[in-house]
């Protein structure tokens, strides 16, 4: 496909550029009919209510019921959805999106009765129905991680209390998201030519991108000064959702929030302890890559506003989305000729939706129901960028696929903690690949500091969130008030920290956390530094050991869904999480690249 000169409507897309929806369902006209025979047909599992522990063969019956509506729904959920994103303008899949989600609401509401229930048969009883019913074995693992969180499980009393109660929970996470994405407004930002630019949050780091520091200063010290006018009920906010946090730890009985959020993976509290000192022991280099890019863009000074601008040019030329394919193909050589030939089947039967067209859902993702081939959306351009775009997503459309060729519905769905883990790999593998034919020392350069760039916003950016986190719920614990100015200073000591002696951490700084939406969903952004870490651990495995790391890898990691732990998973495929080593792995593979960088730019790259 040419680069565009404009973006086209969806009609005038190249039918081979979109992906195939009629694979999920063959028409709209069969989704409504689906839709309607699922919503009739919700009534008939509360018909259970208050039996399962009659029999287990009345049990099975309410397990296969409500899998096979899991199933359904979640088929009518996707196709809704990816239909949505085609173009997020038209009212009729709108229309179709909002009534699969208020059907997931009744869906939830019918099978609410279901856990609860479970919950109160006597253990043995239980182990009597699992002996009586083969077909019960399928659901054993599922009705042990319910007994297994059932001390956290109040009377139903409580629970109707609590499920009250949550409701106004939300309220903390709803006030700033009504703040930070509709309410707040930005001064223009100016650049060195004098002219004034809207500022906005979306378009806030694509400044600071920019070589004209005058207008990276300019938006930076402006987006901040926003924040500051408000930082005394920004903090109130916050300080209101770590205080509901506590609340339901305390009354589900857990020792902290932290070890209420890690438990639904069942990951030990030591994993997030291990992931901040772990980095704590190796800061230097992050100090280090600091002190590298002062040198490379010579700067007196290094400042906040210059984190984020490529210190080496783009030393990439056009690339097209057929070169992309064929790049991601030799780069992904390593994982060996299975995978290959499922990855070239995503490139030739239309489960990649290539290219932007007006109002299509920006970004990318994979998304797919049980049952079908996933779906990747992304809106490539001709660059390098995307085409590790394209080698992620593909990483995690494969990873689906070989959880749900393996595992049934009911245990295909891996969690979390695991999600980032086969996409950062395929980049992990493809950049290895690129560096090994280059021999080009601006492209080299371009190539290592791309991913030293990943190194330090997501393993080191991401550790840091997930320390401020820690620190703020573990002060609030202890009966200290979360005012502006303690998460303020909170913050700034931490940002000082983490970047060292060689950066100037401007004062506005001190507010960043304020604008971290991931801070309403607490102790979920350590994820990304520790999935990163174990895609670094397992990468480093399949190229050093070969075809056993391989059958290790897709044979127990990307075919395991939820069939085990995730902590178990993948420790199986080589990788202990709960262990520093693949922390400190990949931290190796960090400094070994900082010193090639610093080797290739000593003389200059023009």
């Amino acid at each position: 496909m040419e680069k565009m000169k404009r973006i086209p409507a969806r009609e005038e897309l190249d039918q081979k550029d979109t992906w195939a929806m009629e694979d999920l369902f063959a028409s709209d006209d069969e989704w409504n009919r689906e839709y309607e025979a699922l919503k009739t047909s919700l009534p008939a599992i509360r018909e259970y209510e208050g039996k399962l522990a009659d029999s287990a063969e009345i049990l099975l019956a309410c397990l296969r019921m409500n899998s096979d509506i899991s199933l359904r729904l979640q088929r009518l959920y996707v196709y809704a959805g990816q239909k949505s994103h085609e173009d997020t303008g038209k009212a009729f899949y709108q229309d179709m999106d909002s009534r699969a989600q208020l059907l997931a609401v009744e869906t939830d509401s019918a099978v609410s009765f279901i856990t609860p229930e479970i919950m109160s048969i006597p253990e043995e009883r239980l182990e009597e129905f699992f002996q009586e019913e083969e077909g019960l074995k399928l659901y054993r693992l599922e009705i042990e991680r319910m007994l297994r969180r059932k001390e956290h499980v109040l009377t139903k009393e409580l629970e109707e209390v609590l499920a009250k109660a949550g409701e106004l929970a939300k309220a903390p996470s709803e006030i700033y998201s009504r703040f930070n994405n509709a309410d707040i407004v930005f001064p223009d930002a100016a650049g060195s030519d004098g002219e004034e630019r809207q500022l906005t949050s979306g378009m806030f780091i694509p400044y600071l991108m920019s070589e004209d520091r005058v207008l990276r200063k300019d938006a930076f010290e402006k987006l901040y000064a926003v924040y500051a006018a408000h930082i005394n009920t920004l903090a109130a906010v916050y300080a209101a959702n770590v205080r509901q946090e506590a609340f339901f730890a305390g009354m589900r009985r857990y020792p902290s929030s932290m070890a209420m959020a890690l438990d639904g993976g069942n990951i030990p509290v030591s994993v997030y302890t291990n992931l901040i000192e772990t980095v704590h022991d190796h800061l230097d280099l992050m100090h280090r890559y600091v002190s590298l890019r002062k040198r490379l863009m010579g700067l007196d000074e290094l400042h906040m506003y210059d984190v984020y601008v490529p210190v080496v040019p783009d030393a990439a030329s056009v690339i097209t989305y057929e070169e992309a394919k064929k790049m991601v193909l030799e780069g992904l050589a390593p994982l060996g000729e299975e995978y290959l030939s499922h990855l070239r089947e995503g490139f030739e039967n239309r489960w990649i939706d290539v290219y932007e067209n007006k109002g299509k859902r920006t970004g990318a993702y994979s998304w797919g129901a049980y049952g079908t081939h996933p779906y990747v959306l992304l809106n490539h351009h001709e660059d390098l960028e995307h085409v590790f775009t394209l080698a992620h997503e593909m990483g995690h459309a494969l990873h689906t696929y070989y959880s749900n060729v393996s595992q049934p519905f009911e245990y295909a769905g891996y969690r979390i903690f695991v999600a980032e883990v086969a996409s950062t790999c395929n980049e992990a593998l493809l950049m290895n690949h690129l560096l090994s034919k280059s021999s080009d020392r601006k492209e080299r350069a371009y190539l290592i500091n791309s991913f030293l760039e990943k190194f330090r916003g997501t393993l080191y950016r991401q550790t840091m969130f997930a320390e401020f986190e820690m620190l703020t719920h573990e002060m609030a614990a202890k009966g200290t008030t979360l005012t502006a100015q303690v998460l303020c200073d909170t913050y700034y000591d931490l940002n000082k920290r983490y970047f060292g002696p060689d950066m100037i951490s401007d004062s506005q700084i001190a507010y960043e956390w304020a604008r971290i939406p991931h801070f309403y969903t607490p102790f979920y952004v350590y994820q990304y530094a520790t999935g990163f870490s174990a895609a670094i651990a397992l990468s480093r495995r399949i190229l050093k050991e070969g075809e056993p790391a391989v059958r290790d890898y897709i044979g127990k990691f990307l075919s395991a869904g939820d069939s085990a732990d995730p902590i178990d998973v993948l420790k199986a495929a080589g990788v202990d999480m709960s262990s520093p080593k693949p922390i400190e792995e990949a931290l190796g593979l960090f400094e070994e690249l900082l010193g090639q960088m610093e080797e290739i730019t000593r003389e200059s790259l023009e």
